[in-house]
Order: structure tokens, then C-alpha cells, then sequence
């Protein structure tokens, strides 16, 4: 019954993961056609497609897909974040609603929400500036739908954004987020937890470019590490109103330690943008 279960639970990460690479492949390939019909992306929306501080709301589709993991043989991860952001002003507030399918024991795996995540970036140049940088603060709520998905604790933190825009749409960034908590479920251990993300973009035409954003996480509380590196692909174009902005990264794991980080794993998205009007 219980390898009924976990092959139940791994053909749902398959299933999971092939959707996300099947609809990016649709997206990618017709990209150049769609592009013509609507007129394409202007080189202003080219280079703010992958900029976290762009003036632009957006609904971002991304998942990671982790098929192999350290110190669980046979577990595989797979992690889907909705990520919605809204431009207000000098902010830029973006959300992460995670959904997630992970292993908890040799032969179980669980599956459900996750906890949300918050943070809002206020802008602190213009979004003309040859370097621009944004600041602030960071909420985690405990929305687990089990306990294996979630800390169980409310936290908080902040968040900095720094982005270097270069010619032609190319771009260099950095993104670090810390978070402890404050409040929650006191069986539950304490948090302490940061991200750390360099992000480099190099266009290299018809609105295609090559990227690298391994996301860094550092668990002080679990004594958990991983540090990995990716390079991968994307295509930006145009649909209607909105940019879309596709891509798919593989990532290996440079540096790992604690059970449970993956060996290597897969970073997929699709990010819908609607950049705000200039008055």
C-alpha cells in the first residue's frame, strides 16, 4: 500500500513537471510568430521583462522540480510558487503562494499549500537609475496545510533588491531576504532563514536571452545549506496587452549540506506582465 502511495505521489510530481516544460516548449517555439502578429516588445519592455524593480504588475507561473535528493533515496520535490506582484507608488509588493509535493519518509510523500510569503520592495531611485535599489520588510504567514509543508510560526524579515540594467536589455541583480520568527506554534522549532539570489541576463536576440539566478538559501536554525548554479534559457514576447516572459533553467547544486537539499533540479516560469502607462 504505502509504495502504491509513493509511486501515486511521484507520478503527480512527473505529471506536474511535464505540464510546466510542455507549456513552456508551446510558449518558446511560436514565440517569434507572436511576436510579428502584435507588433512585438518594445526594447523599454525587452529590458524590464526580467527586472524585479520594473514598473510593471504581473502574474508570474514558476516551479522548481527537484528529481534527486541528498540523503533521500528515490524523494523528489516538486515546488510550484504563484507569484502575483502589484506596483503601488515607489512599491513594489510581491506575494509567493507555494504549492508543494515532498517526501516525508521512504515511502510517503504529502502534498498542499505552503506558507505565503510577502514582501514589499520600496523603491529607493528612480526607475531611470544606472543602478537602482529597493528596501523593505517581509512577512511570512503560517498558511501550511500540513506540518511538513510549513514552519507553523509567523515570521518576518526584510527584503533588498539591487538591479543593474545594462545595454541592450542585458541586465545583473541581486536579491537577499532574511526572516525569523516572532509568533506561532511554540512546539514548533524557531526560524532563522536567508535568501540570497545573484541574477545575470544576457539578451542575445529576437527577444531571447540566456540567464542565471541559482537562489541561495541559508537554514541557521537546521544547520541547512544550499548553494547552486544554473544556466538556462528564455524568450520574451508579446500576447495582447501583456508581456510574456518564458524560460527554463537547469540548476546544479555547487554546495549542499543537510538532508533533503537537491542535487540538481529544474527552474521553470511564466510571468505575464502589464507594464504601467507613463503619464
Amino acid at each position: 500500500m504505502k509504495r502504491e502511495l509513493t509511486t501515486v505521489a511521484k507520478s503527480r510530481v512527473g505529471r506536474a513537471a511535464r505540464l510546466a516544460c510542455g507549456l513552456l516548449a508551446a510558449l518558446v517555439v511560436p514565440g517569434a510568430h507572436a511576436q510579428e502578429a502584435h507588433g512585438g516588445v518594445s526594447a523599454a519592455e525587452l529590458a524590464k521583462a526580467n527586472n524585479p524593480l520594473a514598473d510593471a504588475n504581473a502574474i508570474n507561473f514558476q516551479n522548481y522540480f527537484m528529481p534527486s535528493l541528498q540523503g533521500v533515496p528515490g524523494g523528489s520535490v516538486n515546488l510550484f510558487m504563484l507569484r502575483p506582484v502589484m506596483v503601488a507608488g515607489r512599491q513594489i509588493i510581491r506575494g509567493t503562494i507555494p504549492f508543494q509535493t515532498s517526501p516525508t519518509g521512504l515511502l510517503s510523500y504529502d502534498s498542499g499549500i505552503g506558507d505565503i510569503n510577502v514582501f514589499d520592495a520600496i523603491l529607493l531611485t528612480s526607475q531611470d537609475a544606472k543602478t537602482m535599489v529597493g528596501v523593505g520588510p517581509l512577512l511570512v504567514l503560517p498558511t501550511a496545510s500540513s506540518d511538513s509543508l510549513g514552519s507553523g510560526k509567523w515570521q518576518a524579515g526584510a527584503a533588498a533588491v539591487v538591479v543593474r540594467p545594462l545595454s541592450g536589455g542585458s541586465m545583473l541583480a541581486g536579491l537577499v531576504t532574511y526572516q525569523t520568527d516572532f509568533a506561532g506554534d511554540a512546539d514548533r522549532p524557531d526560524t532563522s532563514f536567508m535568501t540570497a539570489q545573484p541574477v545575470a541576463v544576457l539578451q542575445i536576440g529576437g527577444g531571447f536571452y540566456v540567464r542565471s539566478t541559482g537562489l541561495m538559501t541559508f537554514d541557521f536554525e537546521n544547520d541547512k545549506y544550499l548553494v547552486p548554479f544554473g544556466v538556462g534559457v528564455g524568450k520574451v514576447f508579446k500576447v495582447g496587452g501583456a508581456v510574456v516572459n518564458s524560460f527554463v533553467e537547469p540548476q546544479f547544486s555547487v554546495y549542499s549540506k543537510g538532508d533533503g537539499q537537491p542535487k540538481w533540479q529544474v527552474f521553470a516560469g511564466l510571468n505575464l506582465l502589464w507594464f504601467k502607462a507613463k503619464k
